[in-house]
């Protein structure tokens, strides 16, 4: 078995389901913790991709100023340069 083609489909679900409706989404990001916000962090720009809104880029800004441990700077201006 393909474990990156695991992954991949995960990844598009996590995707999709985080695309759905900007407003779930902002919410459920403010209430992660900062593991699973760094593990969703990889799809930050895909998510970006299909909600284009830049209410969810400053709800990331708002959560890496929450976890600056986490070091998302550059995946959110990464996320932010694909709306």
């Amino acid at each position: 078995m393909n474990d990156d083609c695991g992954m991949e489909k995960y990844w598009n679900k996590v995707t999709e389901f985080l695309s759905l409706n900007e407003d779930t989404t902002i919410k459920y990001l403010e209430d992660c913790d900062a593991d699973n916000l760094y593990w969703i962090s990889e799809v930050f720009e895909d998510i970006s991709a299909n909600l284009k809104s830049q209410n969810f880029i400053d709800c990331l800004r708002e959560l890496d100023k929450k976890f600056p441990g986490l070091e998302m700077a550059h995946d959110i201006d990464i996320a932010e340069s694909y709306f």
